[in-house]
């Protein structure tokens, strides 16, 4: 594939330029290595599994994959799998024939009918009741398929693209996944990177950002100061680049950086006070730090109020190490022990980040 010329990003510093061909990915180790693979892949008819936790943009990756492909003129046909009851999933990938059951007033065709001569993108295929997963895997076997109440094999003539936010083999254990089915749709599997893991490519993803909100909402919020994109690499983004989105789309309403300290433990009224300097001026960069530091400690304290205090179990939430996370305590003077007094109720944390 050959590389684009690159425009300026602005706001960041001179000659810094969006990487080559899409902004998705940026200038990080990490996000270069899924570039790579999957443009390796794209030209190919084999299925792809895409891996990662909630928000990472799997689902823009997989658009990324099918505009990057032979399959490129045809559909991107999109199914996401939890949001379809189980009784109606069926019906909505294969299609079905008047008659075929009560209210089938007339014939449908289905997902896989649609996404012909393009690509098929089963969206957390994981939640798919194993019933169904039986009759895809018979349909990626085969490439075969019929209308619920019909008799006329179709063939599917589609790339096909998984993914999902769980660890399938665990669900293989469960006895929530079939380990036939992985086999299958795992030909090349690609794992994408949370975000707190490729932070060097929180300003481009910002940036990028920014302009497409100015566009879609008609404002002109101006580009970030250099404490704003320090700040946005200091976050630890649950949510990953879903939650960068909100955080951008958030700035350009408002067309202020005291978006981005949030509603709750992050907002400006809670920072730290800062003494100005013999002439008078502020010095941003250090209230950006003192905050950064306060949000980091209101975290980790409502982590380990979650866990009862246990540290090595709010290491595991945070996605840190033991060590990191004691560090981190007797930096903060945080207590390392719970304290006597029954402490405020505890925001409602997970035990366990998404896979």
């Amino acid at each position: 594939m050959s590389s684009r010329v690159q425009p300026k990003i602005d706001g960041l510093p001179p000659g810094t330029t969006l990487p080559p061909d899409h902004v998705y990915f940026g200038p990080s180790e990490t996000m270069e290595a899924v570039r790579r693979k999957i443009d390796r892949a794209a030209g190919l008819n084999v299925p792809i599994l895409i891996l990662g936790e909630s928000g990472t943009g799997k689902e823009v990756l997989a658009r990324y994959i099918h505009a990057h492909s032979p399959w490129a003129d045809g559909p991107f046909v999109k199914v996401n799998c939890p949001a379809i009851p189980g009784t109606l999933i069926e019906s909505e990938l294969f299609g079905f024939e008047k008659g075929a059951f009560t209210g089938a007033h007339t014939a449908k065709p289905g997902r896989m009918e649609m996404a012909q001569s393009g690509t098929l993108f089963l969206d957390e295929i994981a939640e798919m009741d194993t019933s169904l997963q039986a009759k895809l895997l018979h349909v990626l076997q085969d490439g075969t398929f019929t209308h619920i109440g019909g008799q006329d094999e179709k063939s599917l003539d589609a790339r096909v693209i998984c993914a999902t936010n769980r660890r399938l083999h665990r669900e293989i254990e469960t006895g929530a996944f079939r380990s036939d089915l992985l086999y299958r749709i795992n030909v090349i599997s690609v794992l994408l990177p949370p975000l707190r893991e490729r932070r060097e490519d929180i300003p481009y993803l910002a940036e990028y950002l920014r302009q497409q909100f100015n566009q879609r909402f008609q404002r002109e919020a101006a580009p970030l100061s250099a404490e704003a994109v320090h700040l946005l690499q200091q976050r630890e983004w649950p949510g990953n680049v879903r939650e960068l989105e909100n955080c951008i789309a958030r700035y350009v309403v408002l067309g202020s950086e005291e978006a981005f300290y949030g509603e709750r433990s992050e907002k400006p009224a809670r920072r730290p006070a800062c003494e100005t300097t013999a002439d008078g001026n502020i010095p941003l960069k250090r209230i950006a730090q003192q905050a950064t530091r306060q949000m980091e400690r209101d975290l980790i304290v409502k982590v380990l109020q979650a866990n009862q205090w246990n540290r090595r179990r709010a290491a595991e939430v945070l996605k840190i190490s033991y060590r990191a996370l004691l560090y981190k305590v007797r930096q903060a003077g945080i207590p390392a022990k719970r304290p006597r007094q029954k402490p405020e109720r505890p925001g409602e944390f997970p035990n366990q980040l998404p896979a």
